[in-house]
């Protein structure tokens, strides 16, 4: 198939395909820009206009109102020179018509167009798996639905470990149901944690009313005999009464609508540097795209990605080449419930690391480093993370923490101090424990 090369930004047709917090942050980053395509369409398939996914957990905990997730309300497109169309999917997509069609039958053609439509819930082949009361934890409508289930009481279910899991179910438990948590793992948040970071963070939030089981299959949802589920039922034999059941394991990629338009994909929307795909026409960007064999749900390099298409969309013929994207590595900030979790790097030590550590049972704090002559490689803080930021850029420099190494789990200051002393000083923490 040949495609005709994209035109100019002062004439061309941009259309957005996903109005989620990808698509909303490269519309607000174009509008920036002088030199952006001269008109924009956006598309989003939800009939409410961006929010804040990230928002969602405290949105069903009862601590945040509707209308703090919103990002910018409908008018603001029209504002702004902007086309929103929502609560309509796009259903087709011709490449060499460059025009694709909605299933409202809307058809729009296009100059160039960004596909950010995107992922959805991971579900597991699991028998019941269709019974009421079994959904995911992804939109407005799962919160609201979640938020109706709960105000009745009753048990629920939660099937995943991860961040998504553990915030769904503590939402849930907020608003006052009874709620068990499986986790086929050996710890929680085995992406983040350690063993020891992920016990501390299992007995506080069992203290605070959670029944968690980890390393736990499911065998089945059990339904009430009108189609709704019940219980569930564990590989061991062990059944959960369930008036709803969340799955929350992970995402999957909606790559669908570029693998029907003939795009290469593999397990997402295949692109190069400058986020384009194998149709110089169209480009692909966050959680529906790959590069270089990596997928994104974090939005620290979804932005850096906005950041080039947006120099890519606005370049013009004769402009210089624009900088690609490229990976770089990303700590991870968290907080569940009040407890703070910092991390980056690898998680398991390997036998080349020397392993530092601080644990205070009491005060509820942990951190571990790995380090490779002298280097930070890896760091897990539970608690107290302040020194998170300190430890990750000294990561990213390279630099040798050796004469600093037995202050490194006091403070910044104190082990910033030993690092820029000229001459050798003696540490309060004599050796790490």
């Amino acid at each position: 198939m040949r495609h005709r090369h994209p035109d100019s930004p002062a004439t061309e047709h941009l259309v957005i395909v996903g109005n989620g917090m990808a698509g909303h942050r490269l519309v607000e980053t174009l509008l920036k820009r002088d030199d952006r395509p001269a008109r924009i369409t956006v598309i989003g398939e939800e009939r409410v206009a961006a929010y804040n996914r990230i928002l969602l957990s405290p949105l069903l905990a009862g601590d945040m109102t509707r209308d703090a997730l919103t990002l910018r309300e409908a008018d603001w497109y029209t504002e702004q020179g902007v086309e929103l169309i929502l609560g309509e999917r796009v259903a087709t997509l011709d490449c060499e018509a460059r025009r694709l069609t909605t299933d409202a039958g809307r058809t729009l053609g296009y100059d160039r167009l960004v596909l950010a439509t995107g992922s959805r819930p991971a579900m597991p082949p699991l028998p019941g798996l269709e019974l009421d009361g079994v959904r995911a934890f992804r939109d407005l409508d799962d919160a609201a639905a979640l938020t109706r289930t709960a105000e009745a009481g009753g048990n629920a279910v939660v099937i995943g470990g991860g961040l998504l899991g553990l915030e769904a179910a503590e939402g849930l438990r907020k608003r006052g149901m009874a709620v068990s948590l499986i986790q086929r793992d050996d710890r929680l948040m085995n992406r983040q944690l350690d063993a020891t970071a992920a016990t501390l963070l299992e007995a506080e939030l069992t203290r605070r009313g959670l029944t968690i089981f980890t390393e736990a299959n499911i065998a089945a949802l059990l339904d009430d005999g009108q189609g709704r589920v019940h219980e569930v039922r564990l590989e061991d034999g062990t059944r959960l009464p369930a008036d709803c059941v969340v799955v929350a394991i992970g995402i999957t990629p909606n790559a669908e609508l570029g693998r029907q338009a003939g795009l290469a994909t593999e397990r997402a929307i295949l692109v190069d540097a400058h986020l384009t795909t194998s149709d110089p026409a169209i480009h692909a960007l966050g959680e529906c795209c790959q590069f270089e064999g990596q997928l994104y749900g974090l939005v620290e390099p979804i932005w850096r990605q906005v950041d080039v298409l947006v120099d890519r969309l606005c370049q013009r013929p004769g402009d210089a080449p624009v900088a690609g994207y490229r990976e770089a590595p990303t700590a991870t900030k968290l907080k569940i419930s009040g407890v703070s979790l910092y991390a980056f790097g690898p998680i398991d030590p390997d036998d080349g690391h020397e392993v530092l550590a601080y644990h205070d049972p009491e005060q509820g704090e942990y951190r571990r480093l790995l380090l490779r002559n002298g280097r930070i490689e890896g760091a897990v803080l539970y608690g107290d993370t302040a020194m998170g930021p300190w430890y990750f850029e000294r990561s990213l420099a390279g630099t040798d923490l050796g004469p600093c190494r037995q202050a490194l789990l006091l403070g910044a200051a104190d082990a910033q101090l030993l690092l820029d002393s000229p001459e050798p000083q003696d540490s309060p923490l004599k050796e790490a424990a």
